[in-house]
């Protein structure tokens, strides 16, 4: 194996452990207009994130700073094909983090419910959009000799790439409301129970719709296998669900998370940027990577960093393992 084939593995872990925290982190925020019924309940599903939501975008960092590294084409032209959704996400995690911590800096009925407003918005955008882009990449776009971009927003807007930012935006809805049942109680957690039941279906059905739509457009058999695994995910995160085993229905609705960004870079391999306008110009896993020197270094520093980024956002988690309830939540001071 070849250096460029690790660090293409490499950035595909990065990017699936991602959409794996931030999807449900996504969904929870997507929670809390669908779910939660008054500002007591949206405080809970709010709190079961608070400690980790930060966290979990280290892996976006990484997973942006892995591919300015090990592929400087494919970050280049990404980034300059994308530029106004990136702009837009930018934005959108920016809003989202102020929104978390400034949401309870005031005791005021429409200061809490604007910042929970944004924490919405901006996770039904990043879910949506998201999805967009990966789908835009696989379905290829008018990429030049050059290695540049030479399209604008309208290859983004096209039916497979819109079915994929609806596909992951309901996957990380489902991905969330298993969480939020594993890490609440009371009622809230009941309700949550029963809305993943009802989302594991949609998520069913437009899993079957884009992953079908992918296996004709790329033929490409290495994926099958990934879009069968997060299929059958899904349905055995609906039975653990239904037998209200929620810590097997997380890891299940996980997996399917995992399998399916799994199947978005198996979809794509060996390239990275597939070209519309000529196949022969598309940016793949080895003319789009850095030097061999460049590689070598950035793998020892990742072999240094990795495992201690892993043991900390372990301990974090199983320091926040508990539920909690509206019974956990103190009632508001007035001044």
């Amino acid at each position: 194996m070849h250096l460029h084939d690790l660090w293409f593995f490499v950035i595909a872990l990065l990017w699936t452990g991602y959409f794996f925290l931030e999807g449900f982190d996504f969904g929870v925020g997507i929670l809390t207009r669908v779910l939660a019924r008054g500002e007591t309940e949206r405080r809970v599903l709010l709190n079961t994130i608070g400690p980790v939501w930060d966290g979990n975008e280290v892996w976006l960092v990484t997973a942006a700073g892995a591919t300015f590294a090990a592929f400087p084409d494919w970050y280049a032209t990404m980034f300059s094909g994308f530029y106004l959704p990136m702009f837009v996400i930018l934005l959108c995690l920016i809003l989202r983090g102020v929104a978390f911590e400034y949401r309870h800096k005031r005791n005021g009925e429409r200061w809490k419910r604007n910042w929970e407003a944004i924490v919405f918005i901006t996770s039904l955008v990043l879910a949506f959009l998201w999805g967009v882009l990966f789908a835009a990449m696989i379905h290829g776009l008018p990429i030049g000799a050059d290695h540049e971009y030479h399209g604008g927003l309208s290859e983004l807007v096209q039916p497979y790439a819109l079915l994929g930012g609806v596909t992951t935006t309901v996957l990380f809805t489902f991905h969330g409301a298993v969480f939020a049942s594993l890490k609440t109680a009371g009622s809230i957690r009941v309700r949550a129970r029963h809305l993943a039941q009802k989302l594991g279906v949609l998520v069913i059905l437009l899993l079957l719709a884009f992953l079908t739509w992918t296996q004709v457009q790329t033929g490409n058999p290495r994926s099958l296998v990934a879009e069968v695994i997060a299929v059958l995910a899904v349905l055995l995160a609906l039975g653990f669900n239904f037998g209200q085993r929620e810590g097997r229905a997380f890891i299940s609705s996980g997996v399917s998370v995992v399998a399916f960004s799994a199947m978005l870079f198996l979809a794509l391999f060996p390239e990275v940027m597939p070209s519309s306008l000529n196949p022969a110009w598309s940016l793949t896993e080895s003319n789009a990577a850095a030097s061999p020197y460049t590689l070598g270094i950035i793998t020892w520093v990742a072999g240094f960093a990795t495992p201690l980024i892993l043991l900390y956002q372990g301990w974090t988690y199983w320091v926040f393992r508990k539920r909690i309830g509206v019974q956990h939540i103190p009632a508001p001071v007035h001044h």
